[in-house]
């Protein structure tokens, strides 16, 4: 092993920590044994959102942070194999893919080596890497690094619902975001990813009735990360949050798999008034920089919201709604069918000389 590889200090550690949560904080994680992973009694509503028959779902659902959109599909077995790799349906393991990539930036870059050991190579698993990567991000005088790896590896820890969703994030940047270079790129750089993974975390403390705590990390990732995420959202797999800067939804929201939001979109609601109050997105959405989708309507699966609008009422499934309020391309009473899926090919552009004379 090349001399860069050497174990170094854990980066942006506050000065005043003492060796103890130095240790803790970087440390390669070998038990799964915590107080702070208890189960919670979690149930789910049955409550399908919309039916879009050709979308292309992920293997399994998160009953921690997914949204029911289809709660009777098959939950295949993701059993890794340590000989190739790959898992039982012939995907490759993300997490080897990631130490090699480390491996191989961290020798073009020997600058960045011990920055790529210290949050990639020194770790034996994915929710050990993220669990130490999100404490390093997230760490103030009142949250320790060492105490946040604890609260984070506790959580993440033998839950393979969640790490299969972070994976499959993972695929979403590096397939739909053609500025992402690696996995491991994303997972350390990109913080739309890191925002949704953060929220993976403070959705399940939501879950098990720790919400003091949850709505702490969430303030926390809304002052690091500029993103903001209430931990009573559920959110699906498979999710792009391209740029993230200024996303914000609301408590009730829920957000299917396969979607694409960009930077500036609010999911919120339109008053003071409780209850269930705030959008719900189907399966393979995409949605425009700038949108505003406000109160509790339903985009329905394989929609598309061009960017800058503001949707106050529902959007059937594959469709395109444009405008200021927004409007459906091709009118209310025939609009114009999408047959691919928009949150997926990320095509912000077509069909729009159906709506627009605009010129240069």
């Amino acid at each position: 092993m090349s001399a860069h590889f050497l174990r170094p200090p854990l980066l942006s550690e506050p000065i005043f920590s003492g060796l103890k949560q130095r240790k803790m904080a970087a440390r390669v994680h070998t038990s799964t044994t915590t107080p702070l992973s208890f189960d919670p009694n979690r149930a789910e509503p049955d409550d399908p959102v919309y039916d879009y028959a050709k979308l292309c779902r992920p293997s399994s659902r998160d009953p921690v942070s997914s949204a029911p959109i289809s709660p009777n599909l098959p939950k295949p077995a993701r059993t890794l194999t340590a000989v190739d790799g790959a898992d039982r349906n012939g995907d490759f393991n993300v997490w080897l893919r990631m130490k090699e990539e480390a491996r191989s930036d961290g020798e073009q870059e020997p600058v960045l080596s011990d920055y790529y050991f210290t949050s990639i190579l020194s770790h034996d698993s994915l929710e050990s890497s993220l669990a130490n990567h999100l404490s390093v991000k997230l760490s103030n005088s009142s949250l320790p690094i060492g105490t946040l790896y604890d609260l984070f590896l506790g959580l993440l820890a033998g839950d393979r619902e969640i790490i299969g969703a972070v994976e499959d994030d993972l695929k979403a940047v590096k397939e739909r975001d053609p500025a992402c270079l690696s996995f491991v790129h994303c997972f350390l750089n990109f913080k739309g990813f890191l925002a949704c993974q953060a929220h993976r975390v403070a959705h399940k403390l939501w879950l098990q009735g720790r919400k003091t705590l949850a709505l702490v990390l969430q303030n926390r990732v809304s002052e690091v990360l500029a993103v903001d995420i209430h931990p009573g959202a559920r959110i699906g797999r498979g999710i792009l949050l391209d740029h993230a800067t200024g996303v914000v939804v609301g408590e009730t929201a829920v957000i299917g798999d396969n979607v694409s939001i960009l930077h500036n979109v609010t999911l919120g609601g339109t008053g003071k008034s409780g209850g269930d109050r705030h959008p719900k997105i189907g399966d393979g959405v995409l949605i425009g920089a700038g949108t505003c989708v406000l109160g509790n309507v339903g985009i329905g699966d394989g929609a598309k919201i061009g960017a800058g609008s503001v949707v106050l009422k529902a959007v059937p499934p594959r469709t395109t709604a444009v405008g200021n309020p927004a409007r459906l391309v091709g009118g209310k009473e025939n609009p114009i069918r999408l047959y691919n899926i928009p949150g997926l090919t990320m095509d912000h552009t077509s069909h729009i000389s159906d709506w627009s004379d605009y010129v240069i």
